[in-house]
């Protein structure tokens, strides 16, 4: 269940057309909103912070999609096998069901196909393994309060490609220029830090460099606990 948030909308509400489609709307304002501020933390500072956190890091190119101009098509239901989805673990980019899920920090496990596309709009995902002590959830839950917009919490329990988080957390987000998105093969990059528990400056140094630099575009107004494609 969702901390104090709706479970994902069924299909059919305007946010439906949020797909490609949308960023042609919001480009323009998002790329004005993307030189001011929040993105002069390199990916080197990120993958320093990180380190000096003990957590792993690396950056990668997704998967392109099997038609090269729509990651929808990849997965066409809630169940569609993961196994072959992704070149990461956690999932940071790539293949994702039409619908995101409603914004929020969940206590129970939220559908990794569906969160993929939050990466898209520009969240920076918080990501926990089954053997995380409760401590270390309490303290990521006050984190995500901090800063609730464009951060997404969830559990992840089921097993993708074989890899299971356990007792570490990961965080993963998805950057690129909406501008280029979908263009000569620019899928934007996948970002991904896995660690052994929770760090606040390492994960306040991810969150600033990537919260809201989605490829796609979508402006951090529609990235709000609560809101969902319903």
């Amino acid at each position: 269940m969702p901390g104090g948030h709706g479970m994902p909308a069924l299909p059919g509400g305007p946010w439906l057309l949020a797909g490609i489609g949308a960023a042609v709307v919001v480009v323009i304002v998002v790329v004005v909103a993307l030189a001011g501020g929040g993105g002069k933390t390199s990916s080197a500072d990120v993958r320093a912070a990180m380190l000096a956190a003990g957590c792993t890091y690396y950056d990668r190119k997704p998967l392109p999609p099997h038609n090269k101009t729509n990651y929808h098509a990849d997965v066409p239901s809630l169940s569609t096998p993961m196994d072959k989805l992704w070149d990461t673990f956690p999932p940071a980019a790539g293949a994702h069901y039409g619908l995101w899920a409603v914004w929020g920090f969940y206590t129970d496990p939220v559908n990794p196909r569906q969160v993929v596309h939050n990466e898209e709009h520009g969240a920076v995902v918080m990501w926990w393994g089954k053997q995380v002590p409760q401590s270390e959830i309490t303290q990521l839950q006050n984190f995500y309060d901090e800063q609730p917009v464009g951060v997404f919490g969830t559990p992840l329990y089921q097993p993708i490609a074989g890899k299971t988080l356990g007792s570490r957390i990961a965080l993963t987000a998805w950057t690129g220029n909406p501008s280029d998105y979908y263009r000569n093969g620019d899928y934007g990059i996948g970002h991904v830090a896995i660690c052994p528990r929770f760090d606040q400056k390492a994960f306040e140094t991810f969150r600033n460099a990537y919260r809201g630099h989605g490829p796609e575009g979508i402006p951090l107004s529609f990235d709000h606990p609560g809101m969902g494609p319903g």
